[in-house]
């Protein structure tokens, strides 16, 4: 067995661009699990609330969340370019355009889901 800690997923928004991303592991999990527990008990308890404020907060949160996952999982951003230099991550959350940014979200979490004989388990 040969395996890859990292996968290539093209792009379906911009021609050419691809993302790789960092594979599931049971470290990387457990790391990515750390990363965001309290920030998803946050944003339960501002969800249960019922005024604006709460709401606001809420999708603050949970915006932070979908951050944290782009860095966690997007090592590399090939065919890029962010103001004239090659994306990072970094750059894409920060300066990059949103639909990408939601685009390497989506991938990202599909990496994260369980497998079939996971979700049996």
């Amino acid at each position: 067995m040969d395996w890859s800690s990292h996968k290539t997923v093209e792009s379906k928004l911009a021609a050419g661009v691809s993302f790789v991303l960092a594979r599931m592991s049971f470290g990387r999990r457990m790391e990515l699990m750390k990363q965001i527990r309290e920030l998803t008990r946050r944003v339960e308890f501002h969800e249960a609330g019922g005024d604006a404020k709460d709401r606001m907060e809420a999708a603050i949160l949970s915006a932070e969340i979908d951050r944290l996952y782009v860095l966690w999982g997007i090592k590399e951003i090939r065919n890029l370019a962010v103001d004239g230099s090659p994306a990072t991550a970094q750059s894409l959350v920060e300066e990059g355009p949103e639909e990408l940014f939601r685009e390497a979200l989506a991938a990202v979490r599909a990496e994260c889901g369980l497998s079939e004989e996971e979700r049996k388990n």
